[in-house]
């Protein structure tokens, strides 16, 4: 029995989330493979290996193979796709699958390529790329068809994604090398300078969605950090409060807004004008720190506001957007 399946990959530096059409997302897990440099063997993939992470003897390795949106290591992300692919379709005898996978907009042809390359190893009967902004478009229900301006600011784990949407297709986009990886290394860094305490990227991420801001607000969150002391080389435990988090954070989300107003200045002024109705949307894990909605409208003093789904909203319009293929080709 065969069975017809199109799947659509977020192959995100942080996060690998599989949709399947009529099934909606069913599989998300971290990028991360661990595996053994003795043998070469992979000893886990996704979840499983995360927890691995900086708790590893000396013979295997927890890596990302994926970094800032782009394949830093070919071998293992083709077997990490095909893994995935394999464990949200089963293994039956499944017609190849035609999948959709998608790539930041500043990606170059080799990056693209090997994504592609990678994706057909892993076993696709065809590969369509799709840029991210215009997936996290569609994903978070915008009918990007329509002949008006949609802004979207798209950030994931290693990459932010900055575009301008109409008639299906990317007017003016930018994309830029910072997000959620950077809070959170930003955090350890802040931590280091300010407290003399050494933290994993783990507590990091920790603190970032626990009392995580970047943006001056009344109430105040504070909470215990563990980590080593470089002083005396024990362990310490400290109390961070969010305002703290919002000074280690200042500079990345400053970053971030520039970019934003960077691809404003360079927007057609008809569309401006339909975004400063519409408003901007944020989508990726990164959109769910707290502020940033109220930070980059004051900045821009454009209403912003998150989709309904950001986590999955680039996996839903990487999956949906096959349909959105289809009809475009098939008017031609």
């Amino acid at each position: 029995m065969f069975f017809n399946t199109d799947i659509g990959i977020d192959l995100g530096t942080a996060s690998i989330l599989v949709y399947i059409e009529g099934k909606g997302v069913v599989l998300k897990e971290p990028s991360v493979v661990a595996f053994d440099r003795d043998t070469n063997k992979i000893k886990a993939i996704g979840e499983e290996a995360r927890l691995m992470i900086g708790r590893t003897p000396g013979n295997i390795v927890a890596v990302r193979p994926l970094r800032q949106g782009v394949i830093s290591d070919y071998t293992i992300t083709e077997q990490m796709i095909k893994y995935f692919i394999q464990k949200s379709i089963g293994r039956r005898s499944y017609k190849k699958p035609r999948i959709s996978v998608c790539v930041p907009s500043g990606a170059t042809e080799v990056e693209t390529k090997a994504v592609e390359d990678a994706s057909y190893q892993a076993g696709a009967r065809e590969v369509i790329i799709v840029e991210e902004p215009l997936a996290a478009a569609i994903g978070s229900g915008i009918d990007i068809m329509k002949p008006c301006g949609n802004m979207i600011v798209d950030i994931g784990g290693g990459t932010t994604d900055i575009a301008v949407i109409s008639l299906g297709g990317i007017v003016v986009s930018n994309s830029v090398k910072l997000a959620g990886d950077d809070f959170d290394e930003a955090v350890v860094k802040y931590m280091r300078k300010k407290h003399n305490l050494l933290i994993g990227d783990r507590t990091a991420e920790e603190i970032k969605i626990n009392i995580g801001t970047c943006f001056k607000k009344s109430e105040s969150k504070s909470m215990e950090v563990r980590g080593r002391n470089l002083v005396t080389g024990l362990p310490k435990v400290v109390t961070v409060t969010s305002e703290e988090t919002e000074e280690a954070l200042r500079e990345v989300t400053a970053q971030i807004v520039d970019a934003i107003h960077q691809v404003l200045e360079e927007t057609p002024p008809e569309l401006s004008a339909d975004i400063a109705v519409r408003g901007i949307v944020l989508t990726g894990g990164g959109s769910l720190l707290r502020g940033l909605e109220e930070l980059i409208e004051a900045k821009t003093g454009i209403n912003t506001m998150t989709s309904e789904d950001p986590m999955t909203s680039v996996a839903i319009g990487t999956g949906k957007y096959l349909k959105f293929f289809d009809e475009q080709n098939s008017d031609k």
